[in-house]
């Protein structure tokens, strides 16, 4: 027999699904008629046996990157997937095989360049094709290209001559095992986990969090764009020394202003160029990527021609003779023959460079001495690899600036004076050449070892080929770069690799001359590569600029992240021109190469301190497959970076690191809310635990005892904080330092109220962020407000992190019984903090203090020290006065003095006590002599006792407690009223006037333990005798109406009073009578800081 199912309502409980009998089933219709039988979801069982093919497909629920979130109706998605046990959680935990089948549909292509290239002015949506580039097209070309360019070609022979070939190869083993471990360091980074598109930007941010990551972002920008300066100006430098020298627009009319017009030059031709470069990326930047492959093929060509030049020299070496006169290198661009005097019609005639060095062109001219004393000889520039040349060029030859080229070895005769330098045909050195000038101008030849990793969204497999590819990138480099000093060394004249533009080889390049077949191959091809690098730079830096303001952690660039409709960079690629503007009006190659070193140094140092920390922290998502990596190479690498940054330029060193210091201190400053799951927090983490564990459970030593304020805050019914201000309190009483605890309590259950919870404590954050409250948020949901206090003064913090004094507002409606925080929480919680040992102090108007914005320009803070408990008083105003709202407030500290105190001996006594404290304070004595007891004081005294027994004894509703209340209070303002004008009226035979004597305090004794009056008859009208008082409550009021007078005559215009605050009575019975007295102590005041110690000493006059 078939039967049908059906899924009962919801309704019915979770779970509770039936079977219905199709026909004669009608009677379960009725709820009331059904069996009490538990009942079996069979349906996803049976849909699973009849579809056994549909298990484990299904939509998934979740919205992340991998996840797509679709609107399917809850009951048809828990078909067949038995999975009844988990389908109420199927909308945050989707089933695996939902999340697997999404995550391999996933892809990670970068957008903007992959997406421009194939944009469409249609814009049709059209399937995205899967990456397929391999670690030789995309990762290994890519490294080579943006390696090897304009120093090999325009420096590296120059840098060869000057160093020596010893010092070259150490300058550039240094700069290649720098970027190797970098590469290391990048690589275990690279291949822990999908690194989307944004490359090293993106590694060093999420391993080092936003702050870390935005600071180095921003340098290895600024690097970027002055390496895209240093481009250009290599690329004019060839066009105008090696090209066409005559295309310069201003020519130097004198030897001297060579110098400068040529700079003047780089800055014309290269400000042109760059407006050229910039357009070109702003409109097709897809034709800057197609061609990247034509510069490489430009920078492979040449190289292949080097070393098919040095070949050359060992069996043919060419023909270039270079000219000197004794020992010194002469500029062959004046004239042709190397001789004095040459042939010419069967005689001989001065050549040209005679007219040079002498003033006229005849025989008998005048000459310069060193011209007539040495003789002029040729020798061969490129000798060739066979020739041994390889010996004199192992040392060094430094030289200062405008120092004349000479050859080591070669004959010469010294002249004692030296005429004249300037104006003749010799070379001379442009800058004064040492170590670490190389070092920097030769690092910018090593980076662009990012170039794979920038490309990570367009590889097949970016964790197999960024290690891979990049390695074996900087590999063959560093073979070439070493090679290419040994075979300069071996090939070239040292007179000639110091010659850096050409000028004895008539002004061509050097390493050009070597190269076969012809000079042109080399400048040709590293015209071509230096501008396509120039291109690279600005198509990269405005993308690495835009993933920065779009990541949103420095909000003054996020205007930067905007662009065209297709995702161009538009205002990102403005920004990097003009900063790349700037690198070419300094329009020398030599001085902007250390500054790009610099800023290429700091990214790969935190490249090399990201894998350390996570290497060190061992978190548990640290997981890279690249294996041959070490905690100590990255360190090694990170040590080796920074001593890199001040070997190249010190100066220049500490300026990145100051400008990569404010970076970090604005994203701080302003709050970079993002989480990245970074090493940093983990490496905080690590030290937190293990300074936590340091810290002994014990009290500190009172030198180091301050504050560590919990502070109690109530909630209003929208879970909003009442009172803000005491958060204000709290941040000019502890500015940022030590511990702040911020809590509250949620009147309930959690299961009830965690949403609440949730919301309250996202209200505290934001108010704390507001108030600039540094501290830590802590929210109980308790059942009763009581339970939920006492919770947090027991457990508030974490080992030796844990508060001494707790905070919190006076309660104003304590009268009121629905006042959620009444008074017999309160004197609970003053119990708490006494059993506890912690201070408390309670802020009475709380709404009246002043916020962080504020300012007192005058006022004092006064002091009412009236009991000793640790010298917490003494204290408080110290700290506060370090804030800028109390800055200028003076603190005034008043004592009281009893009847048998010596009152200037006391004072003496305290300015004594506050000298040792270091405390700068006025100090006045107070005497408090015997009085007598004011008929106000009884008056006070009876309408407490009456209404405290009257709302005891007497059972009224609570509108009635309320209103009876009312009508106390009324009552005592009149009474108050008419005492007063009783005192200002003559005396009276009825005035009652009572002194308080021992004798009299003996027989009130006896007499209290007279019974009382048992009935109310008259509910306003009865008055008990004053007599008939408790005369501790008398006592007890009349202190506190006495202390308040006083108090009042002399603190009534204080910006603050801090009073003791006297403890609860031990007995329970009094609770309400103490609130009372407090409310009399502070009557009148405006702001009032009633502080209880903890009972330890908190200041100590020793060092």
């Amino acid at each position: 027999m078939s039967q049908r199912f059906v899924v009962t309502p919801a309704a019915r409980g979770a779970g509770d699904a039936g079977p219905i009998p199709e026909g004669g089933g009608s009677q379960f219709l009725d709820p009331a008629a059904a069996p009490e039988t538990p009942r079996v979801d069979a349906l996803p069982i049976l849909r699973y046996c009849r579809e056994p093919s549909r298990y484990g497909d299904g939509n998934p629920r979740e919205n992340s990157p991998f996840i797509s979130h679709t609107d399917v109706d809850q009951e048809s998605f828990l078909e067949g997937k038995n999975m009844a046990l988990f389908e109420e959680e199927m909308d945050s935990n989707p089933m695996v095989s939902s999340l697997l089948n999404n995550l391999a549909n996933y892809t990670n292509l970068s957008q903007g360049v992959v997406e421009h290239e194939e944009h469409e002015e249609d814009s049709k949506r059209r399937e995205v094709k899967s990456p397929r580039m391999g670690t030789f097209i995309g990762v290994y070309l890519p490294c080579l290209q943006n390696i090897l360019g304009v120093i090999l070609f325009l420096r590296l022979t120059w840098i060869v001559g000057t160093a020596g070939v010893l010092e070259s190869f150490l300058i550039v083993s240094m700069c290649c095992t720098c970027t190797m471990l970098t590469a290391i360091s990048m690589s275990a980074i690279a291949t822990n986990g999908v690194v989307p598109a944004g490359g090293s930007y993106y590694m060093i941010s999420r391993s080092l969090g936003p702050e870390f990551g935005g600071a180095v972002g921003l340098c290895f920008y600024l690097g970027t764009t002055f390496a895209g300066a240093m481009y250009i100006l290599g690329t004019i430098e060839i066009f105008l020394t090696y090209i066409s020298p005559s295309a310069a627009i201003i020519q130097a009319e004198t030897a001297e202003g060579e110098a400068a017009a040529m700079l003047h030059n780089m800055r014309v031709y290269g400000t042109c160029t760059l407006a050229l470069m910039a357009t070109v990326v702003f409109v097709g930047v897809k034709y800057v990527n197609k061609l990247a492959l034509v510069f490489l093929a430009c920078v492979v060509l040449s190289i292949l021609a080097i070393y098919a030049g040095v070949i050359k020299t060992a069996f043919d070496p060419p023909d270039i003779p270079v000219c000197l006169l004794g020992n010194r290198t002469l500029s062959r661009r004046g004239f042709d023959v190397c001789a004095k005097f040459h042939a010419a019609n069967n005689g001989t005639v001065p050549t040209a460079l005679w007219g040079l060095f002498c003033n006229t062109s005849m025989p008998n001219a005048t000459c310069d001495e060193y011209f007539t004393q040495n003789n002029l000889t040729e020798i061969q520039g490129i000798p060739g690899v066979a020739s041994g040349v390889l010996l004199d060029n192992l040392w060094s030859t430094y030289a200062d600036k405008g120092a004349l080229v000479e050859r080591k070895g070669s004959l010469s005769v010294s002249v004692p004076e030296e005429s004249r330098t300037s104006g003749l045909p010799y070379v001379l050195t442009d800058i004064m050449t040492y170590f670490t000038v190389l070092v920097g101008i030769y690092f910018p030849s090593v980076t662009g070892i990012m170039a794979g990793s920038n490309r990570s969204g367009d590889l097949r497999d970016a964790q197999k080929s960024i290690p891979t590819g990049t390695i074996l990138a900087i590999v063959t480099t560093s073979f070439i770069y070493l090679s290419c000093i040994v075979l300069f060394g071996a090939c070239i004249e040292g007179v000639v690799l110091r010659d850096k533009f050409g000028e004895a080889l008539q002004g061509k390049l050097v390493i050009g001359m070597l190269a076969w077949p012809s000079p042109w191959v080399i400048v040709i091809g590293s015209f071509f590569s230096t501008c396509g690098a120039g291109l690279q730079s600005l198509t990269g830096a405005p993308r690495l600029l835009q993933a920065i303001a779009r990541d949103g952690i420095i909000p003054f660039l996020q205007v930067f992240g905007h662009g065209k409709a297709n995702g161009e960079p538009t205002w990102a690629l403005l920004l990097t021109a003009l900063i790349c503007e700037t690198g070419i009006l300094i329009a020398s190659l030599d001085s902007v190469a250390p500054i790009l070193s610099m800023f290429f140094l700091m990214c790969y140092m935190f490249v090399n301190l990201a894998c350390a920390v996570q290497t060190l922290l061992r978190t548990p998502n640290w997981r890279p497959r690249f294996r041959y990596y070490h905690w100590a190479l990255s360190f090694l690498g990170m040590s080796l970076c920074l001593a890199l940054m001040f070997i190249c330029s010190w100066y220049y060193a500490l300026i990145a690191m100051l400008i990569a210091g404010c970076i970090y201190k604005y994203i701080e400053y302003r709050g970079a809310e993002k989480e990245w799951g970074d090493g940093i927090r983990g490496l905080s983490l690590n030290a937190a635990h293990y300074a936590l564990l340091r810290v002994e459970h014990g009290p500190p030593h009172t030198k180091n005892w301050r504050p560590q304020v919990l502070v109690m805050l109530s909630l209003d019914e929208e879970q909003r904080v009442k009172h803000p201000r005491l958060l204000s309190l709290t941040a000019q009483l502890k500015a940022g330092k030590g511990l702040t605890i911020v809590g509250s309590v949620l009147e309930g259950t959690y299961l009830d109220k965690h949403v609440e919870a949730q919301r309250a404590e996202e209200n505290i954050r934001s108010l704390m962020g507001v108030e600039k409250t540094k501290g830590f948020c802590q929210l109980v949901v308790s059942s009763n407000l009581r339970d939920g206090m006492s919770h947090l003064i027991q457990s508030a913090g974490l080992g030796g992190m844990k508060h001494n004094t707790v905070l919190m507002a006076w309660p104003e409606s304590w009268k009121q019984e629905d006042n959620t925080f009444s008074w017999k929480n309160f004197v609970e919680t003053v119990r708490d903090t006494t059993a506890a040992q912690q201070a408390l102090l309670v802020a009475k108007n709380v709404d009246l203090f002043p916020q962080n914005q504020e300012r007192f320009s005058d006022g004092d803070i006064d002091v009412w020290w009236v009991v000793h408990d640790g010298g917490l008083l003494m204290l408080l105003p110290f700290l506060l006065r370090q804030h800028k709202v109390w800055r200028k407030c003076r603190m005034r500290i008043f004592t009281v003095a009893q009847v048998d105190d010596n009152s200037i001996q006391m004072k003496k006594d305290l300015q004594v006590f506050l000298y040792h404290l270091r405390i700068s304070a006025e100090v006045e004595v107070v005497e408090m002599v015997e009085s007598d007891i004011s008929a106000f004081t009884y008056e006070k005294t009876l309408l407490m006792e009456q209404r405290s027994q009257m709302l005891k004894q007497m059972q009224l509703s609570k509108t009635e407690q309320e209103r009876e209340a009312q009508l106390i209070h009324d009552r005592n303002t009149a009474s108050h009223s008419v005492v007063v004008t009783r005192t200002q009226a003559p005396s009276t035979p009825d005035k009652v006037q009572m002194t308080w004597t021992k004798e009299k305090l003996i027989a009130e004794k006896y007499k209290n333990k007279e019974p009382g009056v048992s009935g109310f008859k008259d509910l306003f009208s009865l008055k008990p005798e004053w007599g008939s008082l408790n005369q501790s409550n008398v006592r007890r009021m009349h202190t506190a109406v006495k202390l308040n007078g006083v108090v009042l005559s002399r603190s009534r215009g204080a910006q603050l009073v801090l009073l003791n605050m006297p403890g609860p009575p031990r007995n329970r019975q009094g609770d309400e009578n103490y609130m009372e007295f407090l409310e009399v102590l502070t009557e009148g005041l405006d702001r009032v800081l009633l502080v209880r110690g903890s009972g330890r000493e908190v200041v100590t006059i020793y060092s």
